[in-house]
């Protein structure tokens, strides 16, 4: 019988699957057995035809192939829990803007989570708050320290534009219980304050003479604090609609997005302006895709804008604005003083030093600021003063307390750690290190006490305590950093926060003097 090319096809597929070749075609009979049903001889058994065929389908490709398996086991597969939040998260996006806005959707997440409130709240500032120390431990690690004393300095140069772009707001936003000012007029003047804020970050690099490789480093850092102040109205929404926890989320997701991108890219191109950058372009995406949308979708929609309201906020906020500025500029002084001075590698030693006492500033935040608009109701309430005293001195105890264990710390492992982290020799600077952990005690005084006067409402009062200590600021950094450089700095900045200290805590009772007067002018 003669040999068909059917015949040589089925052979080869027989040979390649571990079967005996199959006889040549002849008529449909069955034969001991064996089968034939027009596709197969019947030199094969039941059992063979079906091992052929099944080889056959797979080496095809057909449903019981290898790939096949892999198709159906990626279609029942489950999405892990960040892939299914992120899907959640994307379609909500989706739903909002082809189903008539954010403001129009119904919020999904509860209030008054009062737990998860503490827990967010500090995770986001934590992370926020180790963004700088993180990031200038891995500029040093990766591009040494000349480079990152110039991360150093511009970041602190983008904290003063931070602070611009907040203009003193967020207190009074989250104080403000009876929305007086619609949340519109609160949006419309952050977003004037970041405009005009890196305007002036752009001319200070150019007046400041940077090159091209420090004004980029600039830029993206002023970026990112743009967007950090922009951020915090839309956080500060949240707040006021009693989710601080939702606010803590943002945050926490824009400061590990900015740290794990800078980083990474750092280590890939170990060229700083081009990480810097791309820390500004996270920080954007971060703002556009996670926090508008989230405080829009979660919280009631804001009456309409009115301008009155918004040139009030700037008139209202003035002196909070200029209290704080004024305040970080202050802070800042002995730096910039050095940036003048020394190389820019002592940036970098300040600013390591400065990041314990930094823990202590943070940790009085976690404890104080989510309280503010309970303190705000406490302080409404006349027959609930003592307890706002009470309050007041528990939280001066806990910043004294916090100082001792960090300058314990840094008495003994602290310093030893520093020099593994950074890679550099920080033995030289333990007494450094300890000043610097006094001077972090007394700035988170300040900072809790600066608050308390703006929940009292009277923030310009202090203005001219600032002003006597900024003109002090201009002189005591330049003559001491002239003298002992390093030395120098570190202790005028520690003389200059006690300096303000003293002077807050004085105006603090006699603004109490005056509101009990006020209450009960016939009280003496």
């Amino acid at each position: 019988m003669s040999i068909t090319p059917l015949d040589s096809i089925r052979r080869a597929i027989a040979r390649r699957n571990g079967v005996a070749d199959p006889a040549v075609s002849g008529g449909a009979h069955g034969q001991g057995g064996r089968i034939e049903n027009g596709l197969f001889p019947a030199s094969h058994t039941a059992e063979e035809l079906t091992r052929i065929q099944e080889l056959s389908l797979r080496n095809a490709g057909g449903p019981d192939s290898n790939q096949a398996t892999r198709r159906r086991r990626e279609r029942n597969r489950q999405p892990g829990p960040i892939h299914r939040m992120v899907n959640a998260w994307w379609n909500r996006l989706l739903g909002a803007v082809y189903g008539g806005g954010f403001s129009t959707q119904e919020a999904e997440y509860e209030d008054h989570a009062t737990r998860r409130d503490y827990l967010w709240n500090t995770l986001g500032t934590a992370v926020w708050g180790m963004a700088f120390p993180l990031l200038t431990i891995v500029s040093t690690q990766l591009v040494g320290a000349e480079e990152a004393g110039k991360f150093s300095i511009a970041f602190v140069t983008g904290t003063l534009i931070m602070i611009a772009c907040n203009y003193g707001v967020r207190n009074f936003q989250v104080s403000d219980i009876d929305e007086k000012t619609s949340f519109a007029s609160y949006q419309l003047n952050r977003w004037l304050c970041g405009a005009l804020a890196l305007a002036c970050g752009l001319v200070y690099s150019s007046a400041r003479g940077y090159d091209a490789q420090m004004a980029t480093i600039g830029l993206g850092v002023y970026l990112y604090k743009v967007i950090d102040g922009i951020a915090d109205v839309y956080e500060g929404r949240l707040q006021q609609a009693d989710k601080l926890y939702l606010a803590g989320m943002s945050q926490t997701l824009r400061s590990a997005g900015v740290i794990a991108i800078f980083s990474v890219v750092l280590l890939l191109t170990r060229n700083m302006p081009i990480a810097a950058m791309a820390m500004g372009v996270t920080a954007i995406a971060s703002l556009v895709l996670v926090t508008v949308p989230l405080a829009l979708l979660e919280t009631e929609k804001s009456r309409r804008v009115s301008l009155r309201e918004v040139g009030h906020l700037f008139i209202q906020c003035a002196p909070l604005f200029g209290a704080l500025f004024l305040f970080n500029l202050i802070e800042s002084m002995p730096k910039f003083v050095m940036e003048g001075t020394l190389a820019y590698k002592y940036q970098l030693y300040f600013n390591a030093l400065f990041f314990p006492a930094q823990a202590i500033l943070l940790s009085i935040g976690f404890v104080y600021k989510p309280q503010l608009l309970r303190l705000s109701s406490i302080w409404a309430n006349p027959r609930k003063r003592r307890r706002f005293d009470l309050i007041i001195i528990a939280v001066m105890a806990l910043i004294v307390a916090i100082t001792g264990v960090c300058a314990a710390f840094m008495a003994g492992p602290g310093i030893p750690l520093m020099s593994f982290m950074y890679g550099l020799n920080f033995e030289r600077y333990r007494t450094l290190a300890l000043l610097m952990v006094v001077a972090g005690g007394v700035t988170a005084a300040i900072d809790f006490i600066y608050a308390i006067i703006t929940v009292l409402r009277h923030a310009g009062d202090v203005t001219k305590i600032y002003l006597i200590c900024f003109a002090v600021s201009v002189v005591l950094p330049v003559i001491l950093i002239n003298l002992l450089g390093l030395m120098g700095a570190v202790v005028s900045y520690l003389a200059i926060m006690a300096l303000l200290l003293v002077l807050l805590i004085i105006e603090y009772a006699h603004i109490r003097q005056r509101i009990e007067r006020d209450r009960n002018p016939y009280g003496a």
